[in-house]
C-alpha cells in the first residue's frame, strides 16, 4: 500500500468518525429543537434553517475552494462545527433560540463546505485512476457511520442527555480536523495539466478554432443533466425518509426503532456490496450518465417496493437492493464529476450540493404535507416516479448524444464535410481511414513531378505520402479520445 493510499484511508476513517457524530446529532438535534421551541412548527423552522444554510453554502463552495486550499476549508469547517457543538453541549440545559439557530447555520454550511472540498479533492489524493475505488471507500464509510449514528442516538441520549450527545459530535469533528492537520494530505495542485484533463474527460481530440468550446458545451450538458437528476433523487429520497417512521410504527408498533435499525443496516450492506462490485469492474468499463440513470431507476423501484407491505425477509432484500443501487449511483456520480478538470470540480460539486439540499428540503416539506392526507405508498411512489421520469429523460439525452451528436464522432464528421465544402471529391486512396479527418492532409491531387517544397496548404507529394504512411500512434493521435464513452468513463487502463 502506497503512502497516498494509507493517508487517504486514514482521512476516510477520521471522516467516518465525524459522519457518525453528524448522524447521531441529526436525531439528537431534532429532539432538542422540540424541547427548545415547544412546537412541531419550531422543529420544522430549525431544520429548514439548517437546510437553507447548506443550499446557500453550495453556491459559494466553488469560489471558496478556489480561493483557499481544500485542506484549509475542511479543517476550518471542522473546527467551526466543533465550536458550535461545544456551545450547545455547555448550554444544553438552557439554550436560547438564537444560539440554537446559529449552531444549525454553522452545521448546515460547514457540512456542505467540507463535503464539496473532500469530494473535489479525491482525484488529487488518490490519482485520477483511483477515484472510483476511493469513492467506494467513502460511500462504505458513510453508510456504516449512518447506521451506527442512528442506532446509538437513543441510548446515548438516554444515558447522558443532549449535552453528552452534542459533546460526542463535537469530539467527532475534532478528530477529523486533527487527522487533516497531522496527515496533511495533498488536496490541490493536481499534477496533470488542465488541457490534458479536458482531452481525457471530454472524449474528443484537441483541435483549433471553436472545437474546445463546442466540446466543453457538450460536456456541460451531460453534467448538468446528472446534477438535475441528483436533485430529483434527493427530492424522492426525502419522501421515504419521512414515510419510513410511519411504516415502522405500522409494522412494529411496540418497537419501531428496531425496525428502522434493521432496515438501514440492510441498506448499508447493499452499499458495501456496490463498492465491492464497482471496484472490480471499474478498470476498462464505461460508467457515466446511463449507468447513473439506470441506478436511479433501480433505487426508486426498490424503495417503493419497501412500502408495499412485504414480509420481513423480502423487505430486507428490498432494503439491500436499494442500498446497492444507492451506493452504485453515489460512486458513479461522484467519479463522473471528479473527471472534470481541477479548476471546475469545486464549482460542480458546489452546484451539486445546492441541487441535493434544495431537493431534499423541498421533498421533506412536500412529503410531510402529502402524508397527512395520502398513504405512504402513494406518496413515496409519486415522488420516486418523478425521479424515474428524470432518469428516463437523461437516458434519452445520453442515447441521442451517443448516436446523433456524440463529441467523439463530431471531429471526424466535421472534417469530412470540409472536403465537400471546398468542392473536392472524397479521398479514395488506401490510406488509413483514421487519418481522413484532417483536411490539411488531403492528397487527392496527382503528384506534381518536381522537387518543390510543399505548398502553402502543407500537402506533401502523393507518392511520398503513400510510401511512408504515418505510424499507428501518430495517425490516431487526434482521435485517441474520440469515443462517445470517453466523456463518461470511470478510471480504467
Amino acid at each position: 500500500m502506497t503512502g497516498v493510499e494509507w493517508r487517504f484511508r486514514a482521512v476516510v476513517v477520521a471522516h467516518a468518525v465525524s459522519a457518525y457524530g453528524t448522524y447521531l446529532n441529526l436525531i439528537a438535534l431534532s429532539l432538542f429543537s422540540y424541547e427548545v421551541t415547544g412546537t412541531a412548527l419550531g422543529v420544522g423552522v430549525v431544520m429548514a434553517v439548517r437546510l437553507l444554510s447548506g443550499v446557500t453554502a453550495g453556491l459559494a463552495a466553488g469560489a471558496l475552494t478556489a480561493r483557499f486550499t481544500r485542506r484549509t476549508v475542511m479543517v476550518v469547517t471542522d473546527l467551526a462545527q466543533t465550536l458550535a457543538m461545544v456551545v450547545l453541549a455547555l448550554r444544553a440545559s438552557d439554550t436560547p433560540l438564537w444560539v440554537l439557530l446559529g449552531a444549525v447555520v454553522v452545521l448546515g454550511a460547514g457540512n456542505t463546505f467540507f463535503n464539496v472540498a473532500l469530494r473535489s479533492a479525491v482525484p488529487v489524493m488518490v490519482g485520477r485512476d483511483g477515484r472510483a475505488r476511493a469513492n467506494g471507500v467513502l460511500v462504505t464509510a458513510r453508510s456504516v457511520a449512518t447506521v451506527l449514528g442512528f442506532a446509538s442516538a437513543a441510548p446515548v441520549i438516554a444515558l447522558g442527555g443532549f449535552g453528552v450527545a452534542f459533546a460526542v459530535n463535537a469530539a467527532s469533528f475534532a478528530v477529523s480536523a486533527a487527522a487533516l492537520l497531522v496527515l496533511r494530505p495533498r488536496t490541490d495542485d493536481e499534477p496533470c495539466d488542465e488541457s490534458g484533463e479536458e482531452r481525457a474527460d471530454a472524449g474528443s481530440s484537441p483541435a483549433g478554432g471553436k472545437r474546445p468550446r463546442l466540446r466543453v458545451a457538450g460536456l456541460a450538458g451531460a453534467l448538468l443533466g446528472m446534477i438535475a437528476l441528483r436533485g430529483l433523487d434527493a427530492l424522492a429520497s426525502a419522501s421515504h425518509n419521512v414515510a419510513l417512521p410511519l411504516a415502522a410504527h405500522a409494522a412494529e408498533p411496540s418497537d419501531p426503532a428496531v425496525f428502522m435499525t434493521r432496515f438501514w443496516s440492510a441498506w448499508a450492506v447493499g452499499t458495501l456490496l456496490a463498492h465491492q462490485v464497482l471496484k472490480r469492474r471499474s478498470h476498462g468499463a464505461s460508467w457515466g450518465e446511463r449507468a447513473f440513470a439506470v441506478g436511479t431507476c433501480a433505487m426508486s423501484f426498490c424503495f417503493v417496493a419497501a412500502f408495499t407491505g412485504l414480509p420481513a425477509p423480502a423487505l430486507m432484500a428490498a432494503a439491500v437492493a436499494a442500498g446497492f443501487a444507492d451506493g452504485w449511483t453515489e460512486i458513479v456520480y461522484a467519479s463522473r464529476l471528479q473527471a472534470a478538470p481541477d479548476r471546475q470540480r469545486g464549482r460542480l460539486f458546489g452546484l451539486s450540493a445546492t441541487a441535493e439540499q434544495s431537493g431534499f428540503a423541498l421533498g421533506t416539506m412536500a412529503a410531510a404535507a402529502a402524508l397527512e392526507v395520502l398513504p405512504a405508498l402513494t406518496v413515496v411512489g409519486a415522488f420516486h416516479g418523478a425521479a424515474v421520469c428524470g432518469a428516463l429523460a437523461l437516458l434519452l439525452f445520453a442515447g441521442g448524444r451517443r448516436w446523433m451528436g456524440r463529441p467523439g464522432q463530431g471531429d471526424g464528421d466535421t472534417h469530412s464535410h470540409s472536403h465537400a465544402d471546398d468542392g473536392r471529391p472524397p479521398i479514395s486512396e488506401s490510406r488509413p481511414s483514421v487519418g481522413e479527418g484532417h483536411p490539411s492532409t488531403g492528397d487527392n491531387r496527382p503528384p506534381t513531378g518536381d522537387n518543390r517544397p510543399p505548398t502553402d496548404h502543407n500537402r506533401p507529394p502523393t507518392g511520398e505520402d503513400h510510401s511512408h504512411p504515418p505510424p499507428a500512434g501518430e495517425e490516431k493521435g487526434e482521435h485517441a479520445h474520440g469515443t462517445s464513452t470517453g466523456a463518461s468513463q470511470l478510471p480504467g487502463p
